[in-house]
C-alpha cells in the first residue's frame, strides 16, 4: 500500500489543474494517475485555436494550452503515473490502479476524479440501415486526421451540431472533402454561437435544424444518408425524407461523463448533469472525493475547466490539511427556464465568494437571472441572449451567504 496525499484521476486539463492548485495550497505530496503516455487528455487533438482567452488572455491552440499546465506541473516536481489506469475508489479513499508494472494500490488523504468525458456513440441512437466503413464519432476523426494523418472521407454529413461536430466540419473543409449538411434534431443548436458562424457560415456549410439521419446506406462503406425533419415530439415525418449521397457520418450527438469510477464508490449522482452531487469546494457526498471538469458537467471552454479544478483542487488540499468548514449546507436548485445548477449545495458560513454555473432549457432572448433564498434575492444578473450550448455564471458573494437558511433557487425571467 502507497500514501500520498492528494490523489488526482485523469492528466487532462481537469487533473493538471487540480494538481497545480493542492500543491500550490500547501500539499507537495500530490500525484496523477493518467493511463495515457502524455498529459493533455482531449487538447492533445485539438490543434484548432480558441483556447485560453479567458483564463490565459490569449488565445491558443489546444496542446499550447495543455503545454503551459504541463509545464506547471514538471516545474513543481508533481508526480504522474504515466499508462495506469485506475479501476477502482473506495468511499475509505483506496484507490486501486493497473499498469505494466502490476496491480498498485493507494491510501489517499483525498482523492479528485478528473476523468473527463467520452462520446455518445452510434449504438446509443438507433439508427436505421446497415453497418458500412465510415460511421465515426467526431472525436474519432478528430483524432484520426489531427494525430495520425488519415482522410476519414471525401463527402461528409454530420449529425448533431455540437462543439466537435462543427469544429470537424471546418476541419474537414480545410482538408479539402465537401461537408454537405450539418444536421441537429433540436430546433436549436447545441454548440457556441462563435462556432457556427466560423465553421458553417464561413465555409457555407448548410445547418438543417430540426433533423436527423433517418437511415444509413451502404454495404462495404457509406454510400449515403437519408435526412428528415423531425415534429415537435422528435418524431421523422415520413414526407421530409430525402438522400444525400457521401461516403462518410460524423456523429456528434453528444458527451457522456466517465463517471463508472464514480458509481462504483458510492457516490450519489444527478440525473441531469450525469456527474456527482458536490458542494462549492466540488466535494461530493462521500468525504473527500472530490470532482471537476467534463466528468462532473460538460463544459463549453476549457477556461472554465480550468477554473473549477482549481477549486477542486484547493478544496481537496483543505481537506488533507483540515481546514474546511464542517458547518450547516444549505441546497441549490434550479427554478423556471434553468435546466441544472452546480454546485448543488452551498455551506454556509464559507469565507468566499461561490460561483453558480447552469444552463437554461431553450433559447431566449434578454433574459434576468435571480438567485434566491426564500424571499431574500442573493445576486442577480442580466444577459442579453441565453442558449442551452453556453453555460452562464453567476458568483454570489460570500456576504450574502451569511445566514443563509431554507433553499436556494436560480430561476430566469425574459425582459420584453
Amino acid at each position: 500500500m502507497i500514501k500520498h496525499s492528494v490523489v488526482i484521476v485523469g492528466g487532462g486539463p481537469a487533473g493538471m489543474a487540480a494538481a497545480i492548485a493542492a500543491y500550490d495550497r500547501g500539499v507537495t505530496d500530490t500525484v496523477i494517475i493518467d493511463r495515457e503516455e502524455e498529459l493533455g487528455g482531449i487538447l492533445r487533438q485539438c490543434i484548432h485555436n480558441g483556447f485560453g482567452l479567458h483564463k490565459l488572455g490569449r488565445e491558443l491552440t489546444g496542446p499550447e494550452y495543455a503545454d503551459v499546465y504541463k509545464k506547471q506541473v514538471e516545474e513543481r516536481g508533481i508526480k504522474v503515473y504515466h499508462t495506469t489506469m485506475v479501476t477502482a475508489v473506495s468511499p475509505e479513499l483506496v484507490v486501486t490502479a493497473q499498469s505494466r508494472e502490476g496491480l498498485m494500490k493507494i491510501q489517499a488523504g483525498a482523492v479528485v476524479l478528473a476523468m473527463g468525458c467520452r462520446e455518445r456513440s452510434r449504438g446509443a441512437l438507433s439508427v436505421a440501415g446497415t453497418r458500412p466503413a465510415g460511421v465515426y464519432s467526431a472525436g474519432t476523426a478528430q483524432k484520426l486526421i489531427n494525430c495520425m494523418g488519415y482522410t476519414v472521407g471525401k463527402k461528409a454529413v454530420i449529425l448533431g451540431s455540437g462543439d466537435i461536430g462543427l469544429i470537424m466540419a471546418r476541419r474537414l473543409s480545410l482538408e479539402g472533402a465537401k461537408v454537405e449538411a450539418v444536421c441537429e434534431i433540436m430546433p436549436y443548436s447545441g454548440g457556441l454561437t462563435r462556432n457556427i458562424v466560423q465553421c458553417l457560415e464561413d465555409y457555407g456549410i448548410p445547418l438543417y435544424l430540426s433533423h436527423t439521419v433517418a437511415e444509413i446506406h451502404g454495404t462495404d462503406r457509406v454510400e449515403g444518408v437519408t435526412i428528415a425533419q423531425v415534429d415537435e415530439n422528435r418524431r421523422i415525418m415520413p414526407e421530409t425524407k430525402r438522400y444525400i449521397p457521401c461516403d462518410t457520418l460524423l456523429l456528434s450527438v453528444g458527451l457522456i461523463p466517465e463517471n463508472e469510477l464514480t458509481r462504483a464508490a458510492g457516490i450519489p449522482m444527478d440525473p441531469v448533469t450525469n456527474g456527482a452531487l458536490v458542494d462549492e469546494n466540488r466535494q461530493t457526498e462521500v468525504p473527500g472525493i472530490f470532482a471537476c471538469g467534463n466528468v462532473l458537467q460538460v463544459h463549453d471552454l476549457v477556461d472554465y475547466v480550468s477554473d473549477e479544478a482549481e477549486i477542486a483542487g484547493m478544496g481537496a488540499a483543505d481537506f488533507v490539511l483540515g481546514k474546511q468548514n464542517g458547518g450547516e449546507s444549505v441546497s441549490v436548485k434550479p427554478g423556471q427556464g434553468v435546466r441544472y445548477v452546480l454546485p448543488q449545495r452551498i455551506n454556509v458560513g464559507e469565507e468566499k465568494d461561490v460561483p453558480l454555473f447552469l444552463r437554461v432549457v431553450k433559447p431566449y432572448g434578454k433574459v434576468r437571472f435571480t438567485v434566491k433564498a426564500g424571499e431574500e434575492v442573493l445576486a442577480t444578473a442580466v444577459r442579453l441572449k441565453a442558449a442551452p450550448g453556453e453555460m452562464e455564471k453567476i458568483v454570489v458573494k460570500k456576504e450574502k451567504l451569511d445566514g443563509v437558511q431554507g433553499e436556494i433557487t436560480v430561476s430566469l425571467e425574459e425582459i420584453v
